[in-house]
């Protein structure tokens, strides 16, 4: 087939079938264009009727005896969808069982509904006076088997191949053809079918391509994009499957028009969505600006209010807290945020307190469970995950996730803090956004500093940067806080400043190690032997963090080293191995993906629930090989996983600087030494030394950390959520 022959268009509706072959589809047909006239087309366009709709390329031709017609190369058919028209298909015979006369009947009692009846409803059909089920169910076999041949060759066609591979590929295989043609596209080259090797490859090659695409969509969702640029995502798409960048651009334009890609320009971006993630990111953009438009005239004296308030909570608020306060009152939607020792906690139970007063029913929520509980120790109320407050579960297939707490049935509440709101990624804010009744308020805290989510977006930087969100910025370092050189070096790491290293005193201490072996022996022995004893801190209240996973400063090797001196092998203890790990009764373990289906008790199930999340931290306290399960105890919450569950939990005594994100240790130790660029970043050093509530310990080379605050590339996130918040908020 000459494929660079200059293809005509025409379209129109089939006025009647002249002729057609049932084994091969070749049929010639009458077309009524929109000029109403009309036109002889031939081709194989197999069980075509009158009624439908057919929009055909190909090339104009004059046979000796029939005259000019139009000979369709490859067909694209719309069914009929007003009544008449579905009379005209059904009447015509095309559907074995079915004459003018049922064709009648059958629209007089179903209307518009008639196809669709036709394909899945054979009893409704058998309603019918005259029509028995057993004649329903042929009726129907007979529709379906329409369908199926249709949308093969739909297919078929949208690659340019010719349609009576469609029929072939059918007969030899019939319903299961479409489903084994998208497995092997190499099946239209058998002999019995007749496709050429050059069509295989052909179908072959654009389902690559396009799964290509997707697939790059898809795995720097992992990266924190929300979209790709187009020129980008050909670029990389090209080369993981080594393919002319014309041939991906071209199956990406496909992809755009089938709807699996949402395309738009914004940002100085050709950006290219999934669909999902389109929707998340235009929804949030329309929902937070719908709260920045709303406010409260509350009929309080706020001077008076905020007396009161001192007075019950023996403080006295700074201006800047004064001011959190006035905007939590007035505005629906605001954000706090602020660097350690600021006072962004003292805020938090003021606008809690605040609330109570005014009778505003408040929820307290975080994205992990860490940062939850510690949100319930610093304001006595209980705090709830995101997930958990929306009543994250898996959908039937348990491939997606799904909340039970939405648009159709909201949070029950007239406020949500959500504090780390830089772990939020933009998903997870959508949902929640969803979820709030009308007139919620929605106040964000977080430290826009720290380390954006792990997921899609750079949310809360967002909201911030597009100016528009009514923002308190704590700045002011509190006096019971100055002593701290945590705080202090913390905010000069912000700063891009070097820490101090030259004193070793109060709650920040550097341990010089220029090698990785000595460092993970240093580490190993403060966690085993020094802090508790000469600091009285106990192991589990200690926790070593990392930049990263692998190599000998990694957490997988910290790890192992640790789970030696803190939980040896010894008789008493069972131990199951998975993989190059070795999980033993008494090890501390860490959830590492979400998992809303796994159950949990108290220990005397007297209280019981769904779900362990990212993060989590618990102790093995019992393995059954025998049984192959082993039980964990998460602070409480007490859970049974099959070994097959394995992958979801990993040691604990060290973690990497994303994992510890939202959470806050009595002692951290920070192993530091060479790692990829992209882990030895100012926020990941900033992220790690905020995590520290009484004693930091940096363990390695203090020249790695100088290059760390140095290193301040803030990873670009393709993400238009502040354009078109901004935009929104215009309108």
């Amino acid at each position: 087939m000459d494929q660079e022959r200059e293809l005509t268009e025409i379209s129109g509706s089939v006025e009647a079938v002249i002729y057609k072959n049932e084994e091969n589809g070749y049929t010639v047909l009458r077309l009524r264009n929109e000029n109403d006239e009309l036109i002889t087309v031939v081709g194989t366009i197999p069980f075509a009727a009158p009624g439908e709709t057919l929009f055909v390329s190909g090339q104009w031709s004059t046979h000796s005896v029939h005259g000019k017609q139009f000979k369709a190369e490859f067909a694209q058919r719309l069914m009929p969808t007003d009544e008449a028209a579905i009379f005209a298909y059904l009447a015509s015979g095309t559907i074995r069982g079915i004459g003018p006369a049922t064709a009648s009947l059958i629209v007089q009692k179903f209307g518009k509904r008639s196809l669709d009846v036709l394909e899945n409803e054979p009893q409704s059909l058998a309603q019918i006076k005259g029509i028995s089920i057993l004649k329903a169910n042929q009726m129907c076999k007979s529709f379906r088997q329409q369908v199926g041949v249709r949308r093969l060759m739909e297919f078929i066609c949208s690659f340019e191949l010719r349609p009576i591979l469609a029929m072939r590929l059918y007969q030899y295989h019939g319903d299961k053809a479409l489903e084994l043609l998208r497995e092997n596209p190499y099946i239209l080259a058998a002999s019995h079918i007749g496709g050429s090797f050059y069509e295989a490859d052909r179908l072959a090659l654009d389902s690559r391509i396009n799964a290509a695409a997707l697939f790059e969509l898809r795995h720097n969702l992992g990266n924190g994009h929300c979209f790709i640029p187009r020129e980008k995502l050909t670029a990389v798409t090209a080369e993981l499957i080594r393919v002319e960048p014309e041939l991906v651009e071209e199956g990406i334009q496909e992809l755009i028009e089938t709807g699996l890609i949402k395309f738009e320009e914004i940002a100085g971006q050709q950006a290219c969505y999934l669909p999902e993630l389109y929707e998340a990111e235009t929804d949030t953009a329309r929902r937070l600006a719908r709260l920045c438009r709303g406010g409260f005239r509350e009929r309080v004296d706020l001077d008076a209010l905020i007396e009161k308030l001192e007075e019950s909570q023996h403080i006295r608020y700074a201006q800047m807290q004064r001011q959190t306060l006035a905007l939590a009152l007035e505005n629906q939607v605001m954000v706090l945020t602020g660097g350690p020792g600021t006072g962004k906690t003292t805020s938090i139970r003021g606008i809690l307190a605040m609330f109570d007063q005014l009778g505003i029913r408040t929820l307290l929520t975080a994205p992990t469970g860490r940062a939850a509980k510690r949100m319930t120790e610093l304001t006595g109320r209980e705090a709830a995950t995101v997930h958990r407050l929306l009543g994250a579960k898996f959908d039937e297939d348990g491939e997606h996730v799904v909340f039970t707490k939405n648009e159709e049935q909201r949070l029950e509440c007239d406020a949500v803090i959500l504090d780390e709101c830089s772990m939020v990624d933009l998903p997870l804010m959508d949902a929640l956004l969803k979820a709030l009744p009308p007139s919620c308020r929605l106040i964000l805290v977080g430290d826009a500093d720290q380390l954006p989510s792990v997921g899609p977006g750079n949310v809360f930087s967002a909201i911030i940067r597009s100016g528009v969100v009514p923002t308190v910025r704590l700045t002011e370092i509190f006096r019971q806080n100055e002593g701290s050189r945590i705080i202090r070096n913390a905010h000069m790491i912000n700063r891009g400043q070097h820490p101090d290293f030259s004193e070793n005193t109060g709650d920040f201490f550097r341990l010089r190690r220029l090698q990785a072996g000595g460092t993970v022996d240093t580490v190993v022995e403060l966690c085993s032997r020094r802090l508790p004893s000469k600091m009285h801190i106990p192991p589990e209240d200690i926790q070593v963090l990392s930049p990263t996973r692998k190599g000998e400063l990694g957490t997988a090797n910290l790890n192992k080293r640790l789970q030696e001196v803190l939980n040896p092998a010894a008789k008493e203890k069972r131990e199951k191995s998975f993989g190059d790990v070795v999980f033993r009764e008494g090890d501390r373990v860490m959830q590492i993906r979400n998992n809303y289906d796994i159950l949990w008790h108290n220990g005397d199930n007297s209280n019981v629930g769904m779900g362990i999340y990212n993060g989590d931290i618990g102790r093995i306290l019992q393995i059954e090989p025998a049984e192959e399960y082993l039980i964990v105890d998460f602070e409480g919450r007490i859970a049974q996983y099959g070994f097959d569950a394995l992958p979801e939990l990993e040691h604990a005594w060290a973690m990497t600087v994303h994992k510890a994100q939202g959470s806050e240790y009595r002692a951290v130790i920070l192993a530091l030494g060479t790692s990829a660029p992209m882990l030895m970043t100012r926020d990941v050093l900033y992220t790690a030394v905020t995590r520290a509530k009484e004693l930091l310990i940096l363990v390695g080379d203090d020249a790695v950390a100088d290059c760390m605050v140095d290193n301040f590339r803030p990873s670009k996130r393709y993400c238009a959520l502040r354009v078109r918040l901004q935009a929104a908020c215009g309108e």
